[in-house]
């Protein structure tokens, strides 16, 4: 009869860090030496959307003085707008509402709040100060995700070439500067498609492989 061994020393697992994708644009910024006493895994990327990413949901934060600019330039709507890609989103307004940035009215910042909540339906998350920004990112992180983000959120598309240059960004090692290459030789997305494997390859060089094999794969095999 086999006896369980109570007192044999297994080693604990170590435990699994907790992850979160950060802008590029954030590096800098102040909740970032919190998260890492936090032991956050941190990714940096160039997000196109929102300023931090846990556990599928988006975060897009802003201090009172960065709110205020944004509310006066309306870049915050559009800002809002890219956000409602994720299903799971959240502003993230960073500072005491009590004692708001000059330059703005604090009938103004409550408007906003209500347009942001009512109109938008974005959740909004206040916090104290940078380190309490971490600590509640951090309580965010260990909860499980419930939905799954966009396949490829993006900045709101205003013209056709913008619509273009975007479609182009989807296939395998194509970022904006080798979409603009093609798009400054070729005419249109037809064109693209129809050119020959000699001609993409001068141009674009080895990324052009993986956009050869998309165009001429057969989705009836899969």
């Amino acid at each position: 009869m086999a006896f369980l061994n109570i007192f044999s020393k297994k080693p604990l697992k170590p435990k699994q860090k907790p992850d979160i994708i950060v802008d590029h644009r954030e590096k800098l910024s102040h909740p970032i030496p919190h998260l890492k006493k936090l032991n956050f895994q941190i990714s940096y990327r160039q997000l196109p959307v929102a300023d931090y990413i846990i556990n599928g949901t988006a975060i897009e934060r802003k201090t009172l003085s960065d709110l205020a600019t944004s509310i006066k330039n309306k870049r915050i709507i559009r800002q809002l707008l890219e956000l409602k890609q994720y299903p799971s989103h959240l502003l993230l307004i960073e500072g005491n509402l009590n004692n708001p940035p000059k330059g703005i009215h604090k009938n103004a910042l409550k408007g906003f709040l209500l347009t942001t909540a009512l109109e938008f339906q974005t959740p909004i998350l206040f916090t104290a100060s940078p380190e309490d920004t971490a600590l509640h990112l951090h309580l965010l992180a260990k909860k499980p995700p419930k939905t799954s983000p966009p396949i490829r959120p993006s900045k709101l598309i205003r013209s056709p070439k913008q619509h273009i240059q975007f479609i182009l960004e989807g296939f395998p090692n194509i970022g904006p500067a080798t979409a603009k290459k093609l798009l400054a030789h070729f005419p249109s997305l037809k064109s693209i498609f129809s050119a020959t494997e000699e001609e993409l390859v001068s141009l674009i060089g080895k990324k052009a492989q993986p956009l050869i094999e998309l165009l001429n794969h057969n989705t009836k095999r899969d």
